[in-house]
């Protein structure tokens, strides 16, 4: 009798336990548990269970308090032991040495590729980790996240594909993108980093593969200059392609018809634009790897409403002109005489004719700012490629 009196108050007990439970469900969206910091604030969530570890803005693996675990109702769903986000990311460092060979798929998958894939595993499962090993780890994983090997991946980029990440915009969607850009879960976002695929580094149209270049973009704006994981958006604006191998090829995973052009093309950015700017009126676009036919356009279209810019054709700029001024520090000349200097220009790509504007709008500041000093500062230019050499006054 007394056991089934002590089951009875048991059963009980669990019953009030499990009604808690239901009510704390039913008022999640009050509630106001935390489980990371933006900055020195924290962040409310509202989520509970599985739905925390399985979503990698807010997983911090086995790096939950006791206190974390009881509020967000996961304790038991980890191993016991709390690990600092250190022993964490030795844990991750020992396990990628060791996988470096075995995620290769076969022996013409070079090491750089086997180490992005385990690099992109950890991003879809534990974003709080994977940005801290590339932070810790900056010099060595730039280049696997970034260039040189971000233009494999893009090449590879159908057969890579396993997690969404970021959005896609298609000449599919028109009509549809206004009402698109509350898909995406964030309420604020800072940055977004859109591309069209058109030209992929020096690889040409890689379509929607592209998304590549904005993915890595953004991921070393996070790791390198601190924004807000939570708060960048890569994009890719899918309209067609005319990379032929894709256009045939069965397992690709954009759109399989031919470039928009004119009008219609414009039409397509236009809309974008307009999408995400009403639902993020202060985002920043950046425009990224946009064929030279394009980029010039865009930004000539945009600039003056929008707060958007061209990183070819602009951001590659800003560097190189301070490497030109202090190209002629180095040699102990004064500044004055840098309109002086003779300039070739190799490829004329958006990059390359975006450093040549730049230059020359400086030297012809430095002359005076003059009709005559920005005539004076175009004969200073070259512009070549690998058949024949232009004079920069055709431009």
């Amino acid at each position: 009798m007394a056991n089934f009196s002590n089951q009875m108050r048991l059963s009980s007990t669990l019953l009030r336990r499990l009604h808690q439970r239901v009510a704390a469900a039913v008022n999640s969206s009050s509630s106001r548990n935390f489980t990371t910091t933006e900055g020195h604030r924290p962040t409310i969530v509202h989520k509970r269970s599985l739905d925390i570890l399985h979503d990698p803005w807010f997983n911090k693996g086995t790096a939950f308090s006791f206190t974390e675990r009881d509020r967000l109702h996961i304790r038991g769903l980890l191993p016991p032991n709390v690990m600092s986000f250190e022993q964490q990311i030795a844990r991750f460092m020992a396990d990628l040495k060791r996988l470096e060979v075995q995620a290769r798929d076969g022996p013409s998958d070079p090491y750089v590729l086997a180490k992005w894939r385990i690099l992109n595993r950890l991003h879809d499962r534990n974003e709080t980790l994977y940005y801290k090993v590339l932070m810790e780890n900056i010099e060595e994983y730039a280049p696997i996240v970034y260039t040189p090997t971000v233009g494999l991946v893009c090449q590879k980029y159908s057969g890579l594909f396993r997690r969404p990440r970021g959005m896609y915009f298609s000449a599919e969607d028109r009509g549809e993108m206004m009402s698109m850009v509350y898909n995406w879960p964030a309420d604020q976002v800072d940055m977004i980093v859109v591309t069209d695929g058109s030209r992929i580094l020096g690889l040409g149209d890689l379509g929607v593969q592209g998304i590549g270049i904005a993915i890595g973009k953004l991921d070393l704006y996070v790791a390198a200059a601190g924004i807000n994981p939570q708060r960048v958006l890569p994009v890719m604006i899918d309209v067609g392609t005319d990379n032929e191998n894709l256009l045939k090829d069965p397992l690709y995973l954009g759109l399989q018809d031919h470039r928009l052009d004119g009008e219609e093309y414009i039409e397509v950015i236009d809309e974008f634009m307009e999408a995400v700017f009403t639902r993020w009126p202060h985002v920043i676009v950046q425009f990224e790897d946009f064929q030279s036919k394009w980029a010039f356009k865009l930004l000539q279209r945009y600039r003056n409403n929008y707060r958007m810019f061209n990183d070819d054709v602009q951001g590659t700029a800003g560097v190189a002109i301070a490497g030109l001024l202090g190209a002629v520090r180095a040699q102990g000349r004064p500044m004055i005489d840098f309109p002086k200097m003779k300039i070739v220009v190799a490829g004329a790509g958006s990059a390359g004719i975006g450093v040549l504007n730049a230059a020359r709008k400086t030297m012809a500041r430095m002359l005076g700012n003059t009709e005559i000093a920005f005539e004076s500062a175009r004969s200073q230019f070259w512009v070549v490629d690998a058949k024949v050499s232009i004079p920069s006054t055709t431009f």
